[in-house]
């Protein structure tokens, strides 16, 4: 028998939660097949079979275990079953194809579950009600005229969903939930944080985008959007501003030269925070290529702990969700936090008359007790002139400026 046991993920890391076993107890497993999900206050990650042999499920899902405990065990010498595979599953270059032939019958499946008598049928077509929107009471979920009337009558509740209904459910937090839970409430009783704000007009930014999004898609094969634009106008003003991009450690100021920007993004397990290092250094398409590996791999529960560890500066966009001003709370140890919102259009003065320009709120939060006003409006204010005019970002500067050197 062979020990799979918590391996080491991170030094501050000193327990984990079993989040789902992909295998179930006597399976035979190939070596290096993923056994179960872990996870830990920072990332999901998988445990893989060492060897290949027979499971013995010890640990079970939502148990809490420490780095080392045992999770399984693998008998080596247990005999192969006729008919398992010989190795680990098929590449992933050849999963499409098995699964471009599987997909029509997954897309017809839901048809044949669906029931309903000829009456329902005809009301919800000429109605467009949804079958998942209504819950059957006939045999076996069978949907009825009255089911029907009734989903139409009342089109905010869901299917199943009695009225007036008080029912209550518990779930024990995740790791990653309770980390987050006790930073932000950390960083707002730590930190003298305080907010500031101002406004960007988009025009410019969005006329590039619609000039040049095809060229460069064929160019770099990455879409251009707007994170790119926020990164480098935000890089440029962390430089000029060091104490943005400062920490404080004890009776010391950290100060950094470079720029590890961390990017909000919202995964399935909760809020996690990747981190483009040395962002400064990077062209638009070396950020957007980040942005979307980063993204993907939080979508996917795919991000380890050294993607998450570190960052100088964060950014969180709460835009994609609707939200149109916000105060952003520190992403501790960090010192300031910028968030991004919802552009929106909105009648604004320019040269004495008034235009329609699409406007987005920017939001600084900041830890008082390392940068003062000064430090935290020039900073906004230097964002927000670089958005405005992105031909800044290639000099800092005006280009003319730059040729008469004033």
């Amino acid at each position: 028998m062979i020990d799979i046991v918590v391996p080491t993920v991170g030094e501050s890391i000193s327990e984990v939660s079993l989040v789902k076993w992909l295998k179930k107890d006597g399976d035979y497993v190939n070596r290096d097949e993923i056994l179960c999900e872990l996870e830990s206050e920072k990332a999901t990650f998988e445990l893989n079979a060492e060897q290949a042999g027979a499971l013995k499920i010890v640990a079970q899902e939502g148990s809490t275990l420490a780095i080392g405990d045992l999770v399984c065990k693998i008998d080596e010498k247990a005999a192969k079953p006729e008919g398992a595979p010989a190795i680990a599953p098929a590449p992933k270059a050849e999963t499409p194809k098995k699964e471009e032939k599987a997909a029509p019958a997954k897309a017809e499946a839901p048809k044949s579950d669906v029931k309903a008598t000829p009456v329902a049928q005809a009301i919800m077509s000429d109605k467009k009600v949804k079958p998942t929107e209504v819950k059957g009471s006939g045999t076996k979920g069978r949907i009825m005229k009255q089911d029907v009337l009734e989903a139409i009558a009342h089109p905010g509740r869901k299917g199943g969903d009695e009225a007036f209904g008080r029912g209550e459910r518990r779930e024990k937090m995740s790791n990653l939930r309770k980390t987050v839970s006790r930073r932000l409430v950390e960083a707002k009783n730590s930190t003298a944080m305080l907010t500031t704000f101002n406004e960007v007009d988009m025009s410019r930014i969005m006329e590039i985008r619609k000039q040049y999004k095809d060229t460069f898609k064929e160019s770099h094969g990455v879409n251009l959007g707007f994170m790119s634009f926020f990164v480098k106008a935000c890089c440029t003003a962390l430089q000029e501003w060091p104490a943005v991009n400062a920490y404080i450690d004890g009776d010391s100021l950290v100060y950094h030269d470079y720029c590890d920007i961390s990017i909000a993004v919202s995964a399935p397990k909760g809020l996690v925070v990747p981190i483009i290092r040395n962002a400064e250094s990077l062209s638009m398409a070396d950020v957007e290529k980040e942005v979307v590996k980063l993204a993907t791999k939080a979508r996917d529960n795919k991000l380890t702990p050294d993607e998450m560890t570190g960052g100088t500066f964060t950014i969180t966009n709460g835009g994609v969700f609707g939200s149109l001003m916000s105060t952003p709370i520190l992403n501790i140890p960090q010192s300031a936090i910028l968030g991004m919102h919802k552009i929106q259009e909105r009648p604004i003065a320019v040269n004495g008359e008034v235009k329609i320009r699409p406007m987005m709120y920017l939001a600084l939060s900041y830890d008082h007790r390392i940068i003062d006003g000064r430090e935290s409006v020039g900073f906004l204010v230097r964002v927000k002139e670089l958005l405005e005019n992105p031909e800044l970002l290639l000099f800092g500067k005006d280009p003319m400026k730059t040729l008469l050197e004033i």
